[in-house]
C-alpha cells in the first residue's frame, strides 16, 4: 500500500509541474512572436520547446523518484 500511494503522489506531481511548464513555454512562444518573430519560425520553436519541455519532465521525473518521501 505503501508504493501505491507513494507513485500516486509522484504522478500527480508531475501532472501538475508539467502543467505549470506548459503554461510557462507557452508564455515564452507567444512573447517571441509578440516581439516580433515570423511565422517562418514557427515550427523550429515548437521543436525547441517541446524538447524542452520533455528535458524538464524527464528532470521532474527523476528527482522525484529519488527524493521523493516515503509515506
Amino acid at each position: 500500500m505503501d508504493i501505491v500511494l507513494r507513485i500516486t503522489g509522484i504522478v500527480i506531481e508531475v501532472i501538475l509541474l508539467t502543467a505549470i511548464v506548459y503554461a510557462l513555454l507557452k508564455g515564452v512562444k507567444l512573447t517571441l512572436f509578440d516581439l516580433g518573430l515570423g511565422q517562418k519560425y514557427d515550427r523550429a520553436i515548437n521543436m525547441v520547446l517541446i524538447a524542452l519541455s520533455c528535458i524538464v519532465v524527464i528532470f521532474f521525473i527523476a528527482h522525484l523518484v529519488t527524493f521523493y518521501p516515503p509515506i
